[in-house]
Formats: structure tokens, sequence, C-alpha cells
């Protein structure tokens, strides 16, 4: 299939490679230099775009991409205020859209665990809940998408929360995200519940770029022919 990466920063080039070792070819490679490159592209030479660019490019990018015709699949984080209009739009064009705040395959299914747990765990107030992101000194937004993620999924199985708050103290119905950046740890996920006698602790640890390049081409090869809006939920037929 013909893709065109929309983004071409460090997660760009790792999808290129993975995306090229699965048969696919790259019709084009488009930054902030070459931007007016991707303008004149037509859906007879783009089967699917995937998006990782910046939160202040995404919202504009994927419209862009929907106006064209062409299915996208996004990865960006940190601009999701505006995923309901894209929504919208998406319909309104007949479209394709695709997001996932994080396509490592093993993420979607700890996501599936977290719910779980939260679910067991609703009933037993003597514990408190909190979850804890680590990422590379160069990610943009804080908190991770991921981490956004889990801590809505505890919430939505959870009897007592109704928010989440970032690298704060959280009040009784708030679920405490902790953000770090270090060095070039490509993303680590903690869901904790602590009570005074234990601590029951679930973890996700990515070891490169590669489980995400993977999702994203996978979620791209899928999409081609439909027309709506999807995640990872439809293409792992989870939750």
């Amino acid at each position: 299939m013909n893709i065109v990466l929309l983004g071409y920063g460090k997660m760009g080039k790792v999808i290129e490679k993975v995306a090229q070792s699965r048969g696919h070819n790259i019709v084009a490679r488009i930054d902030v230099d070459n931007r007016q490159e991707f303008e004149k592209l037509t859906v007879s030479e783009v089967d699917a775009v995937i998006e990782f660019s910046h939160p202040s490019s995404a919202f504009q990018n994927v419209k862009l991409c929907l106006e064209k015709g062409f299915p996208v699949v996004c990865g960006t984080t940190g601009w999701l205020e505006n995923k309901p209009e894209v929504e919208e739009f998406t319909i309104e064009k007949g479209g394709a859209f695709f997001w996932s705040s994080n396509y490592s395959i093993g993420v979607n299914l700890f996501f599936e665990l977290n719910k779980t747990l939260a679910k067991l765990m609703s009933p037993q107030k003597q514990y408190s809940v909190s979850t804890t992101e680590i990422h590379h000194t160069e990610k943009k937004d804080a908190p991770s998408g991921t981490a956004i993620t889990l801590a809505e999924g505890i919430i939505q199985h959870s009897e007592d929360k109704s928010k989440w708050v970032s690298n704060e103290i959280p009040k009784q119905d708030e679920v405490a995200i902790w953000s770090a950046r270090e060095g070039k740890v490509p993303g680590t996920h903690i869901v904790k519940y602590i009570s005074d006698i234990d601590q029951i602790e679930i973890s996700h640890v990515a070891h490169g770029r590669e489980g995400f390049a993977l999702g994203a081409i996978i979620a791209a090869e899928w999409i081609v022919g439909k027309k709506g809006i999807f995640g990872m939920k439809e293409l792992l037929s989870i939750g």
C-alpha cells in the first residue's frame, strides 16, 4: 500500500522502517519544511496517511487529510480538545479517522487489564489509586495520552472517582497522574493501589518505539476501504 508519513521525526522514521519491512511504499515524508508536497497529493496516489506530528499541528493535519479524502491514522496526543470536531468532520466528509493514545498492542491489552483491576478494586475503599508515566525528555505533552486513558479507565469503573489531576495531590474523588521526563525512556506506565498494609501494582514498559510503529502500520492496513471513526478497540476487537 502507498503510505504518507505526516510528521517525520524520530517516530516517523521508525514507522518508515517498519512499513517498508512489511512491503509498503512510502510515497511522501512530510514535515514543516515541505508541507506543499502534501497539498499536491491525490487519492489516486495515497492509500493511507499516518500522522505523528506535534500537538499544535495535529488538528489541522487531520482535517486536511479528511478534506482530501485520505484515510488517516493519528498518533499525536495533546490536542484532544479538538477531537470531537474532527469526529464530526469525519462523518460529514464520509471519511476514515483512526486515533489512539498508544499504538502498542501490549499497551492496549494493558488498558483492558487496568479496567478489570479498577472494577475489582472499586469496593475496596482502603486503597488509594494513582498512575505514573515516565517518558523521554523530548516528549512535548504531559501527562501522556496513555496515562490519561488509564486514568479515565479507572474513573469509568470506580464508584467514587470523577476526574484526574496532573502532578498534584488528589482529592477523594480524583485520580492522580504523576509525570516524569527522563533521558531516552520510550514509555513506562504504572498503576498503583496502596493501602496501609499492602500495595498492588501493574505496569507496562516499552523497550523501544518499534511496538508503537507496528501498531500504527497495522491500523493503516486495517482502515483502508473503511469509513467512520475507529480506535484500537475496533482493530483488536476488545472492550
